[in-house]
Parts: structure tokens; sequence; C-alpha cells
């Protein structure tokens, strides 16, 4: 591993770059489209405003507050992990980029969830939220909905008729919309199984035996 001062400084950076440009575009979209609203950049790539009440992809697990307090817990363990990543010695800086770009993800949405209910209102379309309204925000601390905008409808097509049980009906690829806090958390996780799966022990690995010079 390089100078251990220098993977810190590119840990922080990476951090902090995801974050500001995650809340940057939320921010925009939450101010600028209304629920719903679609923007076509190209006919495979779109900026769709929904709101996520649930996990990343618009995946659910237990209640809202339930799982704003699993992302804390989350959180807390990344930074954890990645302080324990850098006491180790020979450590791919790949590996500490893709604990970078989980953390930072996971970061980005709990913001939504903490304070998105409180700063910004819920108005319905085709009005667009404020950002501080004076009548205060759409929920409590800890109950905000998480921003959602990236669309990529790559292909579909109509299942033949003669398909049991989705006969008739259309497939869409790729149906999810996220956003990039999402975006950094599955090219973290994916490149971290593909590349760094044997190297996630976050132990310092112990000093080799001196060895008797006459050997």
């Amino acid at each position: 591993m390089k100078n251990k001062t220098s993977v810190k400084w590119l840990a922080a950076i990476i951090i902090a770059l995801v974050i500001i440009l995650d809340q940057a575009l939320k921010i925009w979209v939450k101010t600028s489209f209304y629920l719903g609203e679609e923007l076509e950049i190209f006919s495979w790539f779109k900026l769709l405003f929904v709101q996520n009440p649930g996990m990343a992809f618009g995946w659910s697990l237990g209640s809202k507050l339930a799982l704003t307090l699993f992302r804390y817990a989350a959180t807390i363990f990344g930074f954890w992990y990645l302080s324990r990543l850098f006491r180790r010695k020979n450590l791919p800086v790949g590996l500490i980029v893709c604990v970078s770009l989980i953390l930072a993800g996971a970061i980005g949405n709990l913001i939504d969830c903490t304070f998105y209910g409180l700063i910004f209102n819920n108005p319905a379309p085709p009005e667009v939220a404020t950002l501080f309204p004076s009548l205060g925000g759409y929920a409590s601390v800890l109950h905000g909905q998480v921003v959602d905008m990236l669309y990529f409808p790559l292909f579909s097509f109509v299942w033949p008729d003669w398909m049991p049980w989705v006969g008739g009906t259309e497939f869409e690829f790729f149906r999810p919309i996220f956003n990039l806090a999402d975006t950094a958390v599955s090219v973290g996780v994916i490149v971290l199984i593909l590349f760094y799966s044997s190297r996630l022990n976050p132990e310092p690995e112990p000093a080799p035996e001196e060895r008797d010079p006459k050997e």
C-alpha cells in the first residue's frame, strides 16, 4: 500500500466528492422537478424524480425508522472498518477505494433520511418542493424519503401471449430508479467481490517473525 497519509486523503476525497455530487443532484432535482416529472437525456437515459421510502432501488425493509437506524449502524461500522484497514500493511489501494465508495453512498442516503423531511416540503404535482419552507417540512427527523432520479430504460419488449404468467405483459430493462449514492455503493460492492474478497480481513497483519541471520 502507498503512504498511509496519502491513502487516507484519497479515501477522504472520494467520500467528500461522492456526498457533494450526490446531494447537489438531489437538491437540484427536488427543487426543480415535481414528483414524477421526467426529463429525457437520451432514449436510454432519463431523469425521473421519485421518492423512495425504503432501501436502494426502491426495495423496502421494515419501518422507515428501523431502516434509518440500520443505516446509522452500517455507517458507523463502515468508519470503524475503514479505520482498521488503514492499520494494515500491503493493502491494495483499490480496496480502500471500494470501501470509501460504499461508505460515501451510505452517508449520502442517510442524509436524505435524517434531514430531508425537515428541510423540504412535499407538494402535490405540478408544484415543486421548497428548501426550508416557512410552514416546515413534510416529516420528522429520521423519517425523510430518499430522492432518486437516474433511470435507464435500455430496452423493452412485450412477452408473447403463449408465455405462461407473463404473456402479453411488457418487460423493461433496466426498470429501477436510483441515485448517485446507490451507484457508489453498487460499484464498490461489485468491485470488492470481484477483486478483493480475499483481502477483507480488517485486522492488522502480524509482523513477520525475525529469522536467524545464519539461515
